[in-house]
């Protein structure tokens, strides 16, 4: 017998999702992705939908999203996966189908799927990971990274005059048609943790229910990128990201 067979419910502190594999996780220790993860997990649990639902992972980070959440997945190539997306929702419109995004994924290679999927009101939720910087492939500047902030493609900090501005996709978003529902979180603390849930929450009932397109940007951390320790780089989030990135409701329609 477990302990967790002994603890009585009053007593529970802590209780992983049914759908959350007994996995290994890759991600670097202080990453978001596991704790996006997680609350992915519980939604989809408590709106009963373990068998109805549909997750598109991309290439980046999150490309082994597959091994951690026990729900049906097709993989994209790069970019590609609201266009995947949008052909699972027209043949399956009783499913609940959602990607799961970095902004390297998202917003630079990806940039027209997502723009014409959620313009054209597809019943899909986006579930973009916004930290500023691409993980995965050797920490480069991504569409996203801030002026001034280093990486190994701009190691002086970018420059607008070379390299453009940070693009805000989510606020693009915002003006589109055929979005419902728009938001920014984070899951840096509890607070955050419980409202970006609630968002997650929100945007698969619109979904489900016919109302358009939903993004959902989580504002994160990529410490082995940003070359910080776990705390330090949500100190660095939270003074730099957040300013150019603020957090909450951009649309909702719902």
């Amino acid at each position: 017998m477990s302990n967790q067979d002994i603890i009585s419910p009053e007593n529970l502190v802590y209780k992983k999702p049914t759908l959350m594999n007994d996995v290994d996780m890759h991600y670097c220790p202080g990453c978001s992705h596991g704790v996006v993860h997680k609350l992915v997990a519980e939604v989809i649990e408590e709106m009963g939908m373990e068998d109805k639902t549909v997750g598109v992972s991309p290439v980046g980070c999150g490309v082994f999203a597959y091994r951690y959440l026990d729900i049906d997945w097709q993989e994209a190539a790069h970019g590609r996966a609201p266009a995947v997306a949008t052909a699972i929702k027209r043949l399956w419109p009783d499913r609940l189908v959602f990607t799961y995004q970095g902004d390297g994924d998202l917003a630079c290679i990806g940039t027209c799927e997502t723009i014409h999927a959620l313009n054209r009101g597809e019943n899909i939720t986006i579930i973009f990971i916004n930290n500023a910087i691409y993980g995965m492939t050797g920490g480069q500047m991504a569409p996203t990274t801030l002026i001034g902030q280093k990486t190994s493609t701009c190691p002086y900090g970018r420059d607008p005059e070379i390299h453009g501005y940070p693009l805000n996709i989510t606020e693009l978003a915002s003006h589109l048609e055929g979005t419902c529902y728009v938001t920014r979180q984070s899951v840096e603390s509890v607070p955050s943790i419980r409202k970006a849930k609630a968002a997650i929450r929100k945007a698969f009932e619109a979904s489900m229910a016919g109302k358009g397109s939903s993004l959902v940007e989580i504002v994160s951390t990529c410490n082995s990128g940003w070359k910080l320790s776990p705390v330090k780089a949500n100190e660095w989030m939270k003074e730099h990201m957040f300013e150019k990135y603020v957090k909450g409701d951009l649309k909702d329609t719902i």
